[in-house]
């Protein structure tokens, strides 16, 4: 039997995929920030260049400041970002001294674990990503292994990435990434060998979500088959489109024989507070799911699932829903099969959009364009010749192609002047200027989502200890804090 850790994911992926990367603020954060340290996740997948712009689009919150406040709560446990290596917020491709800037201000801000994800699987650019994380100081580099089905994407294919991770000195760690939940345990007892069998003593974690309902057999067997992390969500953002539910699959792992080394009732009350969390806020709960066959040929994510039919309704054309999931596997094929993660799954989709509303290929987007011209690196097989000519034959190709290289750091620091930091910096540099504007002119996010305290109190008391009058002060002291001291069994100030 084998010793299996955890990586929480409701941070991050958990509320993308079911709260639209929009249900937690920095608020939300801090409060469950000292349970979740309690628990004893190997590390939390705790934010990405898209978290960080929702952060600051929708709820006016300084990302950077979330990482210093997260990482004073959370010393130990690792705070993971997940990347593509060549962009940041938006859409268009950074200069690689401006996405090593991004990795050092990452890591002076608290992040120690990195998940380089080339969606393009392109060797040479998730080793120059690598190289640029460990410049910076990244503790873990973690390369991923996207799972897809295709006419390629065969179990030889995905064994001599391992290999190639493996002879990568700045590598540690690599895991499959299944986004859209469809690695079944038939498939899974070949593929995970066959990896495995490549790493040699590099370890092997596994991130499947549960959106088909496949991943919790799959993750039960998985220890066997030389996975040691399982990645997972707390209460209500675990199952659905997110990952397997947590306390579920610690059971599962226990029933089976395997060791899992957690605090479960600081588990026990981190879940209760996401649960508390989408009861008030009226934010829906992951529910486990139905197999759905159709998954295995449009392979779309449940959060652009959800988007794409949201879409549909506004344009009065939700009936054509069916037609664009057929669509979705036509294009997908067309396009050399891209792996259905970001960005790729929002191209194919509006490309199929544009299809099933007027003729085929007569409207392409320009991440489309860029995609056709090399600008995300070299699909894993060919684009179909007819389609390619189709997306470049036309006026807008050729001013994408024309277009000017990004700008370095130093020109964007001319641009945007010598005063301001390197984290306010990078988000100017990416982001519209009012939504940045607003951010500031806000200033620093409030501690507590809830100004009666009550979610932390109910903590405290499930913890054993009855703050006093000088404790329900706000801010004297931080109640977070203090939930952390009293968690760690250490006196109180």
């Amino acid at each position: 039997m084998a010793d299996v850790e955890l990586v929480d994911v409701s941070l991050r992926d958990g509320n993308q995929s079911l709260w639209g990367a929009a249900g937690l603020r920095t608020a939300h954060v801090l409060q469950v920030a000292p349970l979740l340290e309690r628990v004893g996740f190997r590390a939390l997948d705790y934010s990405s260049s898209t978290a960080m712009g929702m952060l600051v689009r929708t709820h006016r919150e300084d990302p950077w400041e979330l990482f210093r406040r997260t990482r004073a709560l959370m010393p130990t446990t690792k705070l993971q970002f997940i990347g593509t290596g060549f962009r940041f917020i938006s859409w268009q491709n950074s200069h690689p001294d401006t996405m090593q800037l991004v990795y050092d201000r990452l890591v002076a801000n608290g992040i120690d674990r990195v998940v380089v994800l080339d969606p393009m699987h392109d060797m040479d650019a998730a080793r120059a990503t690598a190289r640029r994380l460990k410049k910076a100081g990244v503790d873990e580099v973690v390369a991923a292994l996207t799972f897809t089905i295709s006419a390629v994407h065969d179990d030889a294919f995905y064994a001599d990435l391992a290999r190639q991770m493996r002879e990568c000195p700045d590598v540690d760690r690599v895991y499959v990434k299944d986004p859209a939940g469809i690695l079944t345990a038939e498939r899974a007892r070949t593929l995970l060998p066959a990896i495995k069998a490549e790493l040699g003593s590099t370890p092997l974690e596994l991130h499947s979500h549960a959106t088909i309902g496949l991943s919790p057999l799959t993750y039960s067997l998985a220890p066997e088959l030389g996975i040691e992390v399982l990645q997972t969500g707390c209460g209500p953002l675990g199952n659905g489109s997110s990952l397997p539910e947590v306390r579920r699959t610690v059971a599962n792992l226990r029933e089976m024989g395997h060791h899992v080394d957690i605090d479960d009732r600081a588990l026990g009350l981190a879940c209760d507070f996401f649960q508390r969390l989408a009861a008030a806020e009226e934010l829906p709960a992951g529910r486990p799911q139905d197999f759905d066959a159709a998954f295995l040929h449009h392979q779309i994510a449940g959060g652009v699932m959800t988007t794409t039919r949201r879409q549909l309704r506004e344009i009065g054309m939700e009936d054509r829903f069916d037609s664009l999931i057929d669509e979705v596997g036509r294009v997908r094929a067309e396009l050399g099969h891209p792996i259905m993660v970001t960005p790729f799954p929002q191209m194919v989709v509006s490309q199929a959009l544009f299809n099933v509303i007027g003729e085929r290929y007569s409207n392409v987007p320009d991440q489309v364009i860029r995609y056709a011209l090399g600008s995300f690196g070299r699909p894993t097989a060919p684009i179909d010749p007819d389609v390619l000519d189709r997306i470049l034959d036309r006026p807008r190709a050729r001013e994408l192609q024309s277009e000017p290289p990004p700008p370095s750091p130093a020109e964007l620091r001319r641009q945007f002047g010598p005063t301001i930091s390197d984290e306010e910096l990078l988000l100017r540099a990416h982001m519209p200027a009012e939504q940045v504007d607003a951010m500031v002119a806000v200033g620093p996010a409030p501690a507590h989502y809830n100004p009666t305290l009550t979610p932390v109190l109910t903590l405290l008391r499930e913890l054993g200890e009855r703050p006093s009058v000088h404790d329900l002060a706000v801010g004297k002291p931080d109640l977070r804090l203090f939930v952390h001291r009293r968690a760690e069994g250490t006196p109180r100030a």
